[in-house]
């Protein structure tokens, strides 16, 4: 997080601001159009949460990379500010929980929140007892 601070900072700091926070806003925009127009055609978006299964807790502290490419699946709607959610619908071999994202548009959480429900019951997700943490 502290990573994600500072780094947000620097971004913003004299001299940076329209080289990367500019640029941050005109892809976001695009971002924003791209997510409109996808739900003129559908109700709601999926994808995985994650282009990986989950990690221990710990696992990637050595390795900040790895841990903000665990949220690539995310960003897009947090750039276009459409609520989502990520609902469990199975394990992996080492028992640790597989992410399914559900989108909606703007104000569509009643729906985002039925979808998410159908998921989860289809799934019939029964998560494991809790895991030791990674040293």
């Amino acid at each position: 997080m502290t990573r994600r601070v500072l780094l947000g900072t620097y971004a913003l700091s004299a001299g940076y601001y329209d080289a990367f926070y500019g640029q941050a806003q005109r892809v976001r925009t695009l971002v924003i159009r791209d997510f409109a127009e996808a739900y003129d055609h559908v109700d709601v978006l999926v994808s995985p949460t994650s282009p990986t299964t989950a990690f221990a807790l710990g696992a990637r502290t050595q390795d900040p990379l790895s841990m903000y490419m665990s949220d690539v699946c995310t960003i897009p709607s947090n750039l276009a500010g459409d609520p989502s959610i990520s609902v469990p619908v199975g394990v992996d071999t080492e028992g640790l929980p597989i992410g399914f994202q559900v989108m909606a548009p703007a104000l569509g959480e009643r729906l985002l929140f039925r979808v998410a429900a159908e998921v989860e019951r289809l799934a019939e997700f029964q998560p494991l007892p809790s895991r030791k943490v990674a040293p």
